[in-house]
């Protein structure tokens, strides 16, 4: 996910982020067992805080004063343990390791003592950038740096001083290691045995982190917390999770988005074994549909299928991608709303000019884990267990919808199987539609959890997909290959439109997330225009958002300037990234000299590719190998070179950029398309939405710039430079210039 507000300037080292002056550490109060437990509050006073309260109507009449009381954010107990409640939605990204590395390192525990824990949606655990509590944008670990490590020191600080007073010297005496109080009198203690009284202690006012140079744990290649729970299949994710006496609920939804039930039949659906109700019920985008509730999910799966339902279509629009593309070209043909204006007079005299159409489908988010959730609404409370990116939304789109208070709302925040932008929605519509279940449940007289399922069909078939884009690029070259003038329009839906971000982040005309990463960090005389289109298909963010599409229309076009220029592809790269770029150059040459590209003999059939992007302030620079046997492109070897300041764990890097290269080679395989016709979404399962497999895994191998930097995000910038650097090592072999994802080679 990734919305304007990700654009801002990675924190810098010595500069605590954004909006942490504002927050108030405080002991959270006595748990059973006792220990200290710290927590603290961030005012959600900023502009990101204000658009989550209207996409949520927790500014409504039925929200309530803020509350101050402070959630635990870490608790050490008598027993030594140190629990550090993740702010985040773990969702495979390594969060519930990286955060409590980064408190241990400052309280100087002993790592085989901690633990992590996912924080149900509160107002301590808002992101402190953000003023909203979120997993998105790849920040968290960029947006918590110093908070997490303040907390650490903090608490630190306070068992240093409860030991002094009771080892009667100054605390200055008083040393940690690896979990232990260190007197200077050779008095020795574990953290658990001072928790109690470490509580009792004033939460100091300012603490002094450690220098990158005295780190311990940050940096170090640090074995996942939740990695043998996962391997071994003990985990409950969201899907694993069933209350006692809960009934298992399925939505038959319209086959259009926002179309009706014009009339259903429940008989046939109501005598299958097991099911209890079917009901009629609202669904997204002003739609409505038929919930079937049983004893679990087969009988509900029966049950839709059994129902006889007439649909109303006649009230939207019905699009069908054959006719949208059209479109879209002859949109793309003319100037749209300026987003970055430059002179391009000497366009039409070039004596060399590259003119190109570039096409990008719909994509499915297709995480492994579909959308569910457990809603158990009573008359004055509704608890739900949902993995979700975007808690403080979703609390407040479940207040709302339930008609019940803030405060009267829990959301626990469940492990997810996935999810890359999909669990954070502005209309929060999954938990809305689970939430409009569980009342219609109630009005017909019955009472209990319930447990929304979405089957793969459902998911892929769902909505709020990346969208769809056409890009027209003209070119202007010199007869070196200088680039004299570059035209480019980009036409699809905007992601932030209709939605309480828009009045902020929509800027005269332009969705920034659409034009994301088009010319920069390239010298460029680059006239940008675009034309955001109304569309009845549900948008979102997906995983590195505008870069989906924006990184390879760069920089293949870039790999087509460097050929028109008689240049290696990595030497006109460097030409045009000049001295200004200092991390770029970094993290490309990393991957060059690692891979041995243009040194290494290759064999027989096989070729380099080389694409490289900026995304959520980290840089990532791919050199490949790929080879085409009988028209089928296959991709070898990949070597990455990742500039994304300090690396607080290696290994989550190392993870993050494999997962973002196997998800990218996805977008370029034949069929990875959501494509409609007269409405309705034409892909259903992997049978017809293939995503990549291991099989086709290349060797990868990923190189990290060391750098003391503040961190930035990591989460999605492995995967836009993937497909362009792919395709590029296509053109070495075929002579064909690739302006389609998913790649088809037959047409180029």
């Amino acid at each position: 996910m990734r919305t304007e507000w990700f654009n801002q300037a990675a924190p810098d080292a010595a500069t605590p982020v954004a909006g942490l002056s504002r927050r108030r550490f405080m002991r959270a109060g006595a748990l059973a067992g006792g220990g200290l437990v710290l927590g603290f509050f961030v005012p959600g006073a900023n502009k990101f805080a204000r658009a989550a309260d209207a996409a949520s109507a927790t500014a409504s009449a039925t929200a309530s004063a803020p509350v101050y009381q402070p959630n635990a954010f870490l608790r050490i107990a008598p027993d030594n343990s140190v629990t550090v409640q993740v702010n985040r939605l773990e969702f495979g990204q390594g969060v519930q390791t990286a955060l409590p590395m980064l408190i241990a390192e400052e309280l100087d525990a002993d790592w085989s003592q901690m633990r992590g824990e996912l924080a149900p949606a509160g107002d301590a655990f808002k992101d402190p950038v953000f003023g909203m509590q979120i997993t998105g944008g790849s920040g968290s670990i960029a947006h918590s740096f110093t908070q997490y490590r303040e907390i650490g020191a903090r608490a630190r600080a306070m068992l240093v001083t409860a030991a002094a007073a009771q080892w009667q010297v100054r605390p200055e005496q008083v040393k940690t290691e690896r979990g232990m109080l260190l007197g200077p009198a050779g008095q020795k203690a574990a953290y658990g045995a001072f928790a109690d009284a470490a509580m009792r202690q004033p939460v100091p006012a300012s603490v002094k982190l450690k220098e990158p140079a005295d780190f311990r744990i940050i940096g170090q290649p640090v074995k996942r917390l939740d990695a043998r729970l996962k391997s071994s299949g003990a985990q409950q994710f969201g899907m694993d999770f069933k209350p006692p006496a809960t009934k298992v609920a399925l939505v038959a939804r319209p086959p259009v988005f926002g179309a009706r039930v014009a009339k259903f039949d429940p008989a046939k659906a109501a005598a299958i074994k097991g099911v209890v109700a079917v009901l009629e019920v609202p669904t997204d985008r002003g739609g409505s549909g038929v919930a079937v509730i049983a004893d679990g999910y087969w009988p509900a799966k029966q049950g839709r299928e059994a129902l006889v339902i007439d649909w109303d279509t006649g009230a939207v629009e019905k699009i069908s991608s054959d006719k949208q593309l059209a479109e879209y070209k002859a949109l793309a043909r003319t100037a749209g709303t300026p987003a970055r204006v430059a002179d391009i007079s000497r366009l039409a005299a070039a004596p060399r000019k590259i003119s190109a159409v570039y096409e990008f489908p719909y994509l499915a988010h297709a995480p492994m884990e579909p959308l569910n959730c457990v809603v158990e609404l009573r008359a004055d409370s509704c608890t739900v267990w949902a993995g979700s990116q975007f808690q403080s939304v979703d609390q407040g789109a479940i207040a709302r919808t339930s008609g019940l208070k803030l405060e009267q709302v829990t959301l626990h925040t469940m492990m997810a199987g996935g999810g890359f932008g999909r669990r954070a929605v502005p209309t929060s519509d999954y938990l809305v539609e689970a939430v409009n279940v569980a009342k219609a449940y109630r009005a017909a007289g019955k009472s209990g959890p319930l447990k929304v399922i979405w089957s793969r069909e459902d998911d892929i078939k769902g909505g709020y997909y990346r969208p769809a884009h056409v890009h027209q690029a003209d070119i202007g070259l010199d007869e070196r290959g200088n680039i004299l003038a570059w035209n480019h329009t980009i036409v699809g839906q905007s992601i932030l439109s209709g939605t309480p971000f828009e009045a902020f982040m929509v800027k005269n005309g332009v969705d920034s997330t659409m034009v994301e990463g088009m010319g920069e960090p390239y010298e460029l005389p680059l006239n940008l225009s675009v034309h955001n289109v109304k569309a009845n298909v549900p948008v979102l963010w997906w995983r590195s958002v505008g870069s989906t599409h924006t990184a390879f229309v760069m920089e293949t076009l870039i790999d087509e300037a460097a050929q028109l220029a008689r240049m290696d592809a990595v030497a006109y790269r460097k030409k045009l990234l000049g001295d200004k770029n200092p991390r770029h150059v970094a993290a490309l040459d990393l991957a060059v000299a690692k891979s041995g590209y243009g040194k290494k003999a290759l064999p027989k059939g096989q070729a380099w590719g080389v694409a490289m992007h900026e995304s959520f302030h980290s840089v990532v620079a791919y050199v490949v190998t790929a080879s085409v046997k009988d028209g089928v492109p296959k991709l070898h070897q990949v070597c990455a070179g990742v500039h994304c300041n300090l690396a607080v764990n290696p290994l989550t890097i190392e993870a993050q950029v494999q997962g973002a290269i196997l998800m990218a080679l996805g977008t370029t395989l034949p069929g990875a398309a959501i494509t409609l016709k007269d409405g309705v979404v034409g892909q259903q399962n992997f049978g017809d939405y293939p995503v990549a497999r291991m099989g086709d895994m290349p060797q990868v191998e990923v190189h990290i710039v060391a750098s003391t930097a503040a961190p930035t995000g990591m989460g999605e910038p492995g995967l836009p430079p993937l497909a362009p650097a792919f395709a590029n090592a296509i053109f070495k072999l075929t002579g064909k210039r690739l302006r389609k994802l998913p790649f088809d080679l037959a047409s180029a």
